[in-house]
């Protein structure tokens, strides 16, 4: 596929069509990364960045894990640990 670069803002940008995005798996604002391979530019999901909530649960333990925290009316609150 042939497109052309464009002037954006103090940059240059090239779209990505919808079928390239839906293959690599990115969406709009999705983190991606950018490196110069050969002459060419290279774009790379950038997978390291995406957390998910059960990756970030996997790495909660009983040694890390924050105490409750009770709330009683809008404006006080109090820790409890076990």
């Amino acid at each position: 596929m042939k497109t052309h670069v464009q002037k954006w803002g103090n940059s240059l940008a090239v779209r990505i069509p919808k079928s390239f995005a839906d293959e690599m798996g990115i969406g709009n604002k999705a983190p991606v990364g950018m490196s110069l391979e050969e002459g060419g530019l290279v774009i790379k999901p950038d997978r390291e960045r995406a957390w998910s909530l059960d990756a970030l649960l996997t790495e909660v333990t009983d040694e890390n894990i924050h105490p409750e925290w009770e709330a009683e009316g809008s404006e006080k609150y109090s820790a409890e640990a076990d």
